[in-house]
């Protein structure tokens, strides 16, 4: 699977300007964000958890316009809770966020 940082990158940009830094801390809380939201999702253990972190995971991804990772989110959505492909695909979306050449 290709992942295209593109359009994550963009909005980055379009909100840090040529601030390089900015883009950086940007792109960091984004991750973490995400991060967070996908222990949540291995942590869930009722649906009602599991619905409301691939929400969330969801809306940031749509935020900064992640094509990739809203549909890992929508994916979890639709999947019963702790999933492991679920989860095995936000994972992998997310490492390639965190990789070192990205960004």
């Amino acid at each position: 699977m290709a992942f295209e940082n593109g359009a994550l990158d963009a909005t980055l940009a379009a909100a840090a300007g040529d601030d390089p830094a900015l883009m950086h801390e940007l792109r960091l809380a984004f991750v973490e964000s995400a991060e967070k939201q996908l222990d949540l999702l291995k942590r869930s253990r009722c649906d009602g958890n599991w619905h409301v972190a691939a929400m969330r995971l969801k809306g940031l991804a749509a935020s900064f316009h992640s094509d990739e990772l809203l549909d890992a989110a929508e994916n979890a959505l639709t999947s019963a809770p702790g999933e492991p492909t679920a989860i095995r695909d936000i994972e992998s979306v997310l490492q390639q966020f965190s990789s070192p050449s990205a960004g």
